[in-house]
């Protein structure tokens, strides 16, 4: 991945105007043919075969200039693409020409032609459609700036239609921000392809694409493709990307803001450098990027950057961190865990077992923290039950009134406060519900005006328990339900993973999430929970009026985690970092083959797209909804992705339009 830098002198240079003074012909590449009919939107043009094979093939997707000619000087040209094939007005009788010559069984090409030079001349002409994609032309300051529309159009005879040299068009795939230039931080990643033959592009200088890294930085990225189409070469290349511009920022990320500097606010320093280094997080569910694989022969995103990069996997193996929470000694961070593997249930007792609040109150309110003390072990007794093992020797406490303690253990003298194990805990807190209509309670609501337990406690008790009701049968699952997440505890973690997570990425590191052994509804939970808390920690420094550095999420396969495009809840964390990850500068790359079952709601946010392969139309027909991909959709079910790999249609942020290229392999110095 060469900088961008030794090209900016030679892009900008490029003069899209020039003539030669002798000739009066264009200079900026080979004439290909005039238009025929021209106005705001399509150009059709007339084309002839010599005209073609002196320009090396005009490929479908491919861009072309059209100039202005007559005395009067413009300084303008209309960009256009190469769409399809179109009839001239004089087809119907060239056809029926080349119907009788095939009748009369004559040779009608090669050396041995048995056509008159006149005939094969008319012959020889065809007409093209393209799409007229916008004007370049110079401004009052003299540059050459881009409107993505047609201002004014003359007669079509007054125009030359010419195929771009390779400077030409290597300024045209590189334009962006209004002009023809770049910035020291731009970065190829790519080269332009037009088509899966390349017969004429083999034998063609390569043409380099770049890209900006502050395209990516806070944007929303798509990458559609089948399975094998270059997507994950395609997402480490954007990594590689992200992590060279990080590398030249100059300052940290401040724990808390000077009030008296508000530059410290602004994402980015001089040359469009971002101010404070860019963390990265990458969703591995298939576990490519955590782990040595063959494709990458030792050069995986973790071995690469393995002084800056962090692993984490839901199990214990070597050189990972393991993601896993004690439950019972970072109780909010469990619960959280806990309300979203049960947050799509509908029984009436677990929605109000998931309202609970487990927040702890002020210690100067004896009566609030009393209450949430019960609270609190009756929510540990649900673990217990459901197979959480309680750290060695661990004993909760809670007040409890003595008859209450009687009640449970009638011939012995336990007292709660001065702490007992999750059996004793439960057992007393099963006895309690069961007898919960004993005049003690009863007494106790008439003397205080409210009853022994409130709201919260009674939903955890029925949880507990099994019973809706102290008289009724245990016959609802109750606590039961949390026994698959069991595994996500461990009795030895002191400190929760999302904080030391969060931490990573505020210093600018790579954190590399392994999701690639646990079941769909394990990974779910995992990257719901991270993305929360990064989310509520970009909000937080918001609000306090504290700097965010960027931090670029990554997400493979994409569809077994996101919101399907039925869904409408906005308040999922994905449509949430969609839609308010720009102020926040939270970047979100996903790269999956199932278009159609993306949420809308994310795909209108996505400014960076890479179109590989796809293979029927449903996924295209989405396609087609965005910028000018309509203009590559049958092409995109056509190639193949065996073959085609890593050949994408480009439309990043600041790119006025989609470029058909061919990415670089990774890492930089693969052939």
């Amino acid at each position: 991945m060469a900088n961008f830098t030794g090209a900016i002198t030679k892009i900008a240079s490029v003069d899209l105007f020039g003539r030669d003074d002798h000739t009066s012909e264009w200079k900026t590449g080979t004439f290909v043919g005039r238009p025929f009919y021209l106005d705001y939107d399509r150009a059709f043009l007339l084309i002839a075969d010599a005209w073609k094979q002196e320009a090396n093939g005009i490929p479908q997707g491919s861009f072309l200039l059209a100039y202005y000619e007559n005395e009067q000087a413009v300084s303008e040209t209309l960009l256009l693409r190469v769409l399809r094939p179109t009839r001239l007005p004089t087809d119907n009788d060239i056809t029926s020409s080349m119907i009788e010559y095939f009748k009369d069984d004559l040779r009608t090409t090669g050396q041995d032609s048995q056509l008159d030079t006149f005939t094969r001349y008319e012959f020889s002409f065809s007409g093209l459609e393209c799409r007229i994609l916008g004007t370049f032309y110079k401004n009052s300051k003299d540059v050459t700036t881009f409107g993505a529309d047609v201002e004014n159009f003359y007669s079509a005879h007054h125009y030359s239609v010419i195929k771009p040299s390779n400077d030409v068009l290597e300024a045209i795939v590189n334009f962006r921000e209004s002009e023809v230039t770049g910035k020291p931080t731009d970065i190829q990643i790519a080269r332009v392809r037009y088509s899966s033959s390349r017969r004429f592009q083999q034998v063609n200088e390569d043409v380099p694409v770049y890209v900006s890294p502050n395209d990516f930085l806070g944007k929303r990225t798509a990458l559609f493709g089948m399975t094998r189409t270059g997507k994950s070469n395609t997402v480490k290349k954007i990594i590689q990307a992200t992590v060279r511009v990080s590398q030249q920022s100059q300052y940290e990320l401040p724990r808390t803001t000077d009030r008296n500097l508000e530059e410290n606010l602004e994402p980015f320093a001089e040359d469009n450098i971002p101010k404070y280094p860019a963390g990265q997080i990458i969703f591995d569910i298939n576990g490519e990027y955590a782990n040595p694989n063959i494709q990458d022969e030792g050069t995986a995103i973790f071995e690469l950057y393995q002084g800056i990069t962090t692993r984490f996997s839901t199990i214990e193996k070597d050189g990972f961190k393991v993601m896993k929470e004690n439950f019972y000694t970072n109780i909010l961070h469990g619960f959280e865990l806990v309300k979203s593997f049960l947050a799509e249930d509908t029984a009436d007792y677990v929605k109000s077992f998931l309202s609970v609040d487990l927040t702890e109150p002020s210690p100067d309110d004896y009566s609030a923290m009393t209450r949430y003390e019960r609270k609190c072990v009756a929510y540990l007794c649900c673990l217990h039950r459901a197979g959480f093992v309680a750290p060695e020797n661990f004993k909760v406490r809670f007040t409890a009134a003595k008859q209450l303690n009687s009640m449970v253990w009638p011939n012995q003298t336990i007292d709660p406060k001065q702490g007992i194990s999750l059996d004793q805990a439960t057992q007393w807190f099963e006895t309690i519900w069961e007898n919960y209509t004993d005049t003690y309670f009863t007494t106790y609501q008439q003397q205080r005006g409210h009853e022994w337990a409130d709201e919260d406690l009674k939903a955890i008790l029925v949880f507990l328990t099994r019973k809706t009701r102290p008289t009724a049968r245990a016959t609802i699952t109750g606590y039961r339900k949390l026994n698959s997440i069991a595994e996500l505890h461990t009795r030895t973690v002191d400190r929760p993973f999302d904080d030391e997570i969060i931490e990573s990425l505020r210093r600018g590191k790579i954190v590399i999430v392994d999701l690639s052994q646990g079941n769909p509804e394990i990974q779910r939970l995992y990257s719901e929970k991270i993305c929360q808390r990064i989310f509520d920690n970009s909000m937080k420094r918001f609000i306090n009026n504290d700097p965010n550095n960027f931090v670029q999420f990554y997400f493979e396969e994409a569809h077994n985690l996101f919101p399907k495009k039925e869904n409408s809840d906005l308040s999922q964390i994905y449509n949430r970092i969609a839609k308010e990850g720009a102020k926040l500068n939270l970047g979100l790359l996903y790269a999956t083959q199932e278009v159609s079952s993306i949420s809308s709601n994310i795909l209108k946010n996505t400014q960076n797209w890479f179109i590989a392969h796809l293979n029927n139309e449903d996924e295209t027909r989405e396609i087609k909804k965005y910028y000018d991909f309509a203009d590559f959709t049958d092409g995109l079910v056509r190639f193949s992705a065996n073959s085609d790999k890593g050949f994408v249609r480009m439309k990043t942020y600041s790119n006025p339009y989609v470029v058909p290229v061919q990415i670089d392999r990774f890492p930089e110095n693969r052939d």
